[in-house]
């Protein structure tokens, strides 16, 4: 009987430990709300590399990509996680809206296809997340229903999460609808692709694995 209670604490401890040491932070939100430009932006001052490609184009990003072993440093502390940055969430996908964009019936088709393939991969991939990081762009309605499903799933799952106001850097941003719509959970204002405000970001960022 002791040697069963040593192997199952064993285990727990195991199991603590690989955690932590191999912590998933998965980067969702909707289409163009900035999540892999934040994501190259971390990947870019912490290993050197980006992560993928960004456009204006809805759904650039149609596959999970993920970064190993990223290293965050800051105020004396360290941080180590894989990042997984994900395909955005849409309740609707048009080919009908590539077109807008000047891309070829064919290739709208194509990247339609991609696209809602990539959210049932992204979907999927919330059952094996640590923590997330909900990257909304601070221009649009928060109250979309969208976002309130992407949170819902969240909940149901008890996975930590941080929300990211972005694109502050826009006049239209307004970070006080953010934290109004989701009240009860920590909001960071940021702009990924100028770079602002990433110092309060790497500390909300350490808040949220101290959830985990």
């Amino acid at each position: 009987m002791i040697k069963i209670l040593r192997q199952f604490s064993t285990r727990i401890l195991n199991g603590l430990f690989r955690r932590r040491t191999n912590l998933r932070i998965g980067f969702y939100g909707p289409p163009n709300s900035g999540k892999t430009s934040l994501a190259n932006s971390i990947c870019k001052d912490w290993t050197g590399e980006e992560i993928g490609s960004v456009s204006n184009i809805p759904h650039e990003t149609r596959q999970i990509q993920m970064k190993e072993q990223v290293k965050i440093k800051y105020k004396g502390k360290t941080l180590t996680f894989k990042l997984v940055d994900t395909p955005g969430i849409a309740t609707k996908i048009d080919y009908e809206d590539f077109l807008k964009h000047g891309l070829s019936k064919a290739e709208s088709k194509k990247r339609a296809k991609e696209a809602t393939q990539g959210i049932i991969e992204a979907i999927k991939w919330l059952d094996d997340m640590d923590a997330v990081v909900v990257v909304l762009d601070a221009t649009q309605n928060p109250y979309s229903q969208v976002n309130i499903t992407i949170i819902g799933n969240l909940v149901a799952r008890k996975i930590p999460v941080l929300i990211v106001a972005n694109k502050i850097d826009l006049r239209k941003a307004d970070i006080k609808k953010t934290e109004a719509a989701f009240p009860e959970y920590e909001v960071v204002g940021i702009s990924a692709k100028e770079g602002t405000n990433m110092d309060e970001f790497y500390e909300s960022l350490f808040n949220l694995s101290k959830k985990v």
